[in-house]
């Protein structure tokens, strides 16, 4: 009975036995910004699922702004940009870039979608 108890209170108290919690892994995609777009400029994510943006400039200093997420970052020629967030909300929701970067500038949007 002593084993017994000593066996069972082992697996209780081990956070590493029996039925657990899984961690949520992260999506991460990678976009690159260049004159005058983003690549991919169409994102598609889950709602509640963590994401990060890994993203990088191919030729100069570029903005990557979505009021909707609530995130912006600036990117950087040959600089990895990271931003991670978790959408608690559906729905389409515009980017583009906030630094002027020449004429062709106001072209360089996309949108991410948020699945349910």
């Amino acid at each position: 009975m002593l084993i017994a108890s000593i066996v069972l209170g082992g697996i209780i108290a081990n956070p590493f036995c029996g039925p657990g919690i899984a961690q949520e892994t992260e999506q991460t995609i990678r976009i690159t910004a260049q004159k005058f777009f983003y690549d991919p400029d169409n994102i598609i994510i889950k709602k509640d699922k963590p994401v990060v943006l890994e993203l990088i400039s191919r030729d100069s200093l570029h903005g990557f702004n979505c009021p909707g997420l609530n995130i912006r970052t600036d990117i950087f020629p040959n600089k990895t940009a990271i931003l991670r967030f978790t959408p608690t909300k559906a729905g389409t929701f515009p980017f583009y870039c906030d630094v002027f970067c020449g004429s062709g500038h106001e072209n360089m949007t996309g949108s991410i979608v948020v699945k349910e």
